[in-house]
């Protein structure tokens, strides 16, 4: 927030000051990072809150919601550049202090770079929606001020103004790709969709690990809210064995699932007994169904 705020102010005075809409535009898209900083920030704490009477499933969610809000702040600034800069398509205007521009928007490229990389990494490591969210805020800022740098010394270097706006335009069109990103990735874990592959299969691989303790699963299932992962499915043990068996082998294969991933994990196994119908029983005589 300290650093989105320092640069927001920077490019917009340094922006206003040249005439430049693209650095005006670089400067209102640091402005969004400064929102979209504040809302990650309300979404961690609202998200990291335990069940409640309302929000039985808890709150990881708030962080999906965050993210597509965020993305909705990037699809208004890119509007609101591209607004600014098509006029000046049709009436360039002039463009001064080209190095007073130059040394804000490098300061913004080294800040925003070193910002980004570090919330990418608590982003994987917290398995965090928003955190990811916030981080693709400042590393679109990174490219778009990457952009305007390129314009500013082509300007400097053929004196065409019109480079000024289409920079401008270029720069909306790199941020919306980030917002269609944040939106398709929301989405997901609002509509239910199941984990990735590679998670599946290191559950399933738990799974077939105690295979020699139960006769099947069915209905398996899984889904993420926020940082957090559900998974549940039905389990079916042999008829003759005790509920405190079954319940302590459910423990286990909890547990074993739960190490797999650094964040809340919610298990749910429903224990169904066999119904005899498998000839011959696969299980041990020991454990075998006792008709057998």
């Amino acid at each position: 927030m300290a650093s989105n705020t320092a640069l927001m102010l920077g490019k917009l005075a340094a922006g206003f000051h040249m005439g430049s809409v693209s650095v005006i535009s670089d400067g209102v898209h640091s402005g969004v990072d400064l929102l979209a900083a504040l809302i990650a920030l309300t979404a961690v704490k609202q998200s990291a809150k335990p069940a409640d009477e309302r929000h039985r499933f808890g709150h990881g969610k708030f962080e999906n919601l965050a993210a597509a809000i965020e993305a909705g702040l990037i699809v208004l600034a890119a509007g609101a550049i591209i607004f600014t800069a098509v006029p000046r398509l049709f009436s360039p205007t002039p463009v001064g202090a080209l190095g007073l521009g130059a040394g804000v928007v490098l300061t913004a490229i080294a800040v925003n770079t070193i910002m980004s990389q570090y919330l990418f990494r608590v982003a994987r490591e917290t398995d965090s929606p928003a955190l990811e969210a916030d981080a693709w805020h400042l590393r679109s800022d990174v490219y778009t001020s990457v952009a305007v740098l390129a314009g500013l010394g082509l300007i400097h270097l053929t004196g065409r103004l019109i480079i000024d706006p289409l920079v401008g335009i270029v720069v909306s069109l790199v941020i919306l790709r980030a917002a269609y990103r944040l939106i398709r990735d929301a989405l997901k874990s609002v509509l239910d969709v199941r984990l990735p592959e590679e998670d599946e299969a290191a559950i399933l691989a738990v799974l077939e690990k105690h295979r020699a303790s139960y006769v099947e699963f069915h209905d398996f299932r899984t889904r993420k809210a926020g940082p957090e992962r559900h998974i549940d499915l039905h389990l079916v043990t042999p008829a003759h064995g005790s509920v405190a068996e079954a319940h302590a082998m459910c423990d286990l294969i909890e547990q074993e699932i739960k190490a797999l991933f650094p964040n809340r994990v919610h298990v749910l196994i429903h224990i169904e007994p066999c119904d005899d119908r498998c000839t011959p029983c696969p299980k041990p005589v020991r454990s075998g169904c006792p008709n057998k």
